[in-house]
């Protein structure tokens, strides 16, 4: 399908050309964005609400005029569709293509400039014009390493969030490979879903829900079910899952400030029993969760007597001290590190950290700071068996590491050897050669210098 946008118009006579040859896209139809198809999409499915979609755009006048264009700048456009981060009519233009789709869209100054327009490049109250392709779609990552996608279906409603201790109510529809496994209403504590045997991804995308939003949640085994699956649902390990979940209610649980020192510490010793809870069973993401809450509602709290502030204080060592742990189990030795030496600002002396710390290093094959830190703790308990273990481990692991440092700078010297060797041996017999050939010139000139008269 073709426009005459080429040809100069005014708002007048470009509205009923538009509407004659595409459709109107806004959801009140009142022509405010008009689509007309230049190049037809692939067949299947378009953007939702929030997934980053990746554009190449040109914008002009109604007379013609150019005032904006990606591919002259040799680069695509990105954004998340429907968040309110472009106009309007960007938003509801890309929300009704399909990847690979070119078009022409007609913008009333309300979905575009507005009366205000752009200085020195839209006038007030302009209507414009838009050619968009749409080069590809993704979901929104909740997370950094993608384990979470969200693609929002339906809209939520209003501007609040569910946070960690909000009841939720909700509906939903969990399926793997295909098949539908997991219907129901469920109403679960944010930062517990696990009790209810809702996945920690399904746990961890509430806070980023609004009342009334449907969306679809892609999670990576990591955020579904893990290494173990779930037997009940006949679903193996490491398997990705599909969740369609529908946020229907929620009240929200009080904020940090919302609360006073004293309910902080109830609350705090009911955190940590859930969080070794978790922990205990191998769910050490979950753990986490807990433990963090106790360091995010104390760490900057004050006592008001030296009795209130030991408690606090162990809350918090012993948080990062359970945090430390936790993340040694997944393998997150950054992470331990960090959280050691966090107890280290509370207690420079404490055991339990130094080892962890320790055992951390070890496994990142630092192994000096890994002696270091278990020599450490040897001075702190001198009976500290396992201690005396990790230095042995570090001590044998230092002397296999410093073999295999032998082995590969004496093979490399070897190769440089016989490489020398071999180019001395190249030299030799092209400097031979070249010898041998000048000695044959002089031979030959000598030759015909006999055989010349005199």
């Amino acid at each position: 399908m073709t426009t005459d946008q080429e040809q100069p118009m005014d708002s007048q006579t470009a509205t009923p050309v538009f509407a004659a040859k595409g459709i109107d896209v806004t959801p009140n139809k009142d022509q405010g964005v008009i689509k007309v198809v230049k190049r037809q999409g692939l067949d299947g499915e378009r953007p939702m609400i929030g997934d980053r979609v990746t554009i190449h755009y040109t914008g002009k006048l109604l007379t013609g005029k150019k005032f904006d264009c990606s591919r002259d700048r040799k680069e695509s456009f990105s954004f998340n569709v429907g968040k309110g981060q472009v106009l309007k009519a960007w938003d509801i233009g890309v929300l009704s293509m399909q990847k690979g789709e070119v078009c022409t869209l007609l913008c009333k100054p309300e979905y575009a400039y507005g009366t205000v327009g752009n200085p020195d490049k839209i006038p007030p109250s302009s209507s414009v014009l838009f050619e968009m392709e749409l080069l590809r779609f993704e979901g929104q990552m909740l997370t950094d390493d993608g384990g979470i996608v969200r693609r929002i279906k339906v809209k939520g409603e209003g501007y609040t969030n569910p946070n960690d201790g909000a009841m939720v109510d909700v509906h939903l529809e969990g399926s793997c490979g295909g098949r539908l496994f997991d219907c129901r209403d469920v109403r679960f504590t944010v930062s517990e879903a696990e009790d209810k045997g809702v996945p920690l991804g399904v746990d961890r995308a509430m806070d980023k829900m609004q009342k009334g939003e449907c969306c679809l949640l892609y999670l990576k085994p990591k955020y579904g079910f893990g290494s173990k699956g779930k037997p009940e649902y006949k679903i193996g390990p490491d398997k990705d899952l599909v969740y369609e979940v529908t946020l229907k209610d929620f009240e929200r649980a009080k904020e940090s400030w919302e609360m006073d020192l004293h309910e902080k510490l109830i609350l705090a010793a009911e955190v940590k029993h859930k969080g070794n809870h978790y922990f205990k069973g191998a769910r050490y993401y979950q753990a986490i969760i807990q433990y963090q809450r106790i360091v995010f509602w104390l760490e900057m709290e004050c006592g008001t007597d030296l009795e209130q502030q030991k408690r606090i204080q162990d809350f918090v060592l012993t948080a990062h001290l359970n945090l430390a742990l936790s993340f040694l189990r997944l393998k997150e030795f950054s992470l331990v590190v960090e959280n050691c030496n966090k107890v280290m600002e509370l207690d420079e002396c404490n055991e339990k950290a130094l080892y962890r710390r320790g055992k951390a290093r070890l496994l990142r094959n630092e192994f000096s700071l890994a002696m270091a830190d278990f020599q450490q703790v040897l001075q702190v308990n001198s009976l500290n068996r396992a201690a005396r273990v990790q230095i042995a481990i570090c001590q044998s692991r230092m002397k296999e590491y410093h073999e295999h440092d032998k082995k590969i700078y004496a093979n490399m010297f070897q190769k440089f050897a016989e490489r020398d060797a071999k180019n001395g041996k190249m030299k030799r017999r092209r400097d031979d050669s070249m010898r041998g050939s000048m000695n044959g010139e002089v031979g030959i000139k000598r030759r015909r210098s006999q055989d010349c008269p005199s």
